[in-house]
């Protein structure tokens, strides 16, 4: 950025066009910020102010300013009813969006659930490089105790693998941590027989890329799917901030629907019935992993609007992201053992299950 631009920023933040909101460090955004919006690193909020969704927002928000202020991440909102310019030069057509802005060639949009956390560990992910070098031993076992899952290659900068896992970083820069970490370092803290290598760290193991097991596809192909399908939890909680990402792994989705209140609470029977199917995938993931991606639903009301009935809890529901169908098991959940579910989920995957009611209508209306 030249003496000039710096020079209009100071202006324009000093002489009240960008304004902070009472009582946080957002910054209250107009029209002149098309005119400084290549200038360095924003994450902005876009809303309206008769939104519910924008209202509840608020206060996460702000404290999503506060944490983020002694970084280069700027932090702003704007009204889009006020500043129809704007809304227009992005294209906001839902509220809120979020979107981080960088330079005059990144721009990416939050998909995820509306927390402080979830939305700082994005800016954070998007604000640096695709993927981030490791270069001390104490820095991964640092990422290893505070970032449950992340991506990382091992073995020489160079060569097909390296380029690829660039790309394939970059693509899924948004949605995750990608790193690259010397073969000193990484035998430090993995067992890492071949180089080079990628892998995923998560739930205090790691499980390795291998390209053979994606036939007939390109080595840039067979890494985005294998990056795209192990990059939840191996038991993610699935909410509505989440559960069109989640989809995208091309996977049934096996749920454990339960309730959970406002303190995070589940009963204990409910408990009991989610751990139990957290159990099939723990005790099979080499069978079952591949077809499917496993976790539960807090919210009722959630689970109710994609069966389009109401579900009894606890209860178990399989979803097929490709086809838009979804499977109900004929036993009740109390009588479902283990054993149960694992016929349930091989007569899903050979298709003789019997198909449930379409949900494509019903996922449209999650937000």
């Amino acid at each position: 950025m030249n003496i000039s631009r710096l020079s209009f920023l100071f202006l324009i933040i000093f002489q009240g066009l960008l304004s902070l909101t009472s009582g946080s460090r957002v910054l209250e955004l107009s029209d002149r910020f098309l005119d400084i919006r290549k200038d360095g690193m924003w994450l902005v909020m876009f809303y309206a102010p008769w939104c519910a969704h924008c209202k509840r927002l608020e206060p996460v928000w702000s404290h999503v300013a506060q944490s983020l202020h002694n970084t280069n991440i700027r932090v702003g909102r704007v009204d889009c009813t006020r500043f129809t310019n704007i809304a227009s030069e992005f294209s906001i057509s839902a509220f809120p969006t979020i979107l981080f802005l960088k330079g005059d060639t990144h721009q990416f949009t939050f998909h995820g659930d509306r927390t402080k956390d979830e939305i700082i560990n994005f800016a954070v992910r998007v604000s640096g490089p695709p993927v981030q070098p490791v270069t001390r031993p104490e820095s991964l076992e640092r990422l290893k105790d505070t970032n449950p899952l992340f991506f990382a290659y091992v073995g020489k900068y160079d060569g097909e693998l390296w380029d690829t896992y660039s790309e394939v970083a970059e693509k899924f820069q948004p949605h995750g941590f990608f790193y690259a970490v010397p073969p000193e370092i990484a035998r430090k803290h993995f067992q890492i027989m071949e180089l080079p290598v990628v892998l995923v760290y998560k739930e205090s193991s790691i499980y390795l890329f291998d390209g053979e097991e994606q036939e007939n596809l390109n080595l840039n192909s067979s890494l985005t799917d294998w990056v795209n399908s192990e990059r939840f939890h191996t038991f993610v909680k699935v909410t509505r901030g989440n559960i069109r990402q989640v989809l995208k792994t091309n996977k049934f989705l096996v749920l454990a629907v339960v309730h959970e209140n406002k303190l995070q609470e589940v009963p204990a029977d409910m408990v009991e019935f989610r751990d139990m199917i957290q159990s099939v995938i723990t005790r099979n993931r080499d069978k079952f992993h591949r077809w499917f991606q496993f976790g539960w639903i807090g919210s009722p009301e959630l689970a109710n609007s994609i069966a389009m009935t109401e579900l009894p809890l606890p209860y178990l529901l399989v979803l097929n992201s490709t086809t838009n169908h979804h499977h109900l098991p004929d036993d009740e959940p109390h009588r479902l053992t283990p054993g149960a579910v694992q016929l349930f989920l091989e007569s899903v995957r050979n298709q003789s299950a019997p198909v449930s009611l379409q949900i494509s209508t019903s996922l449209s209306l999650i937000v």
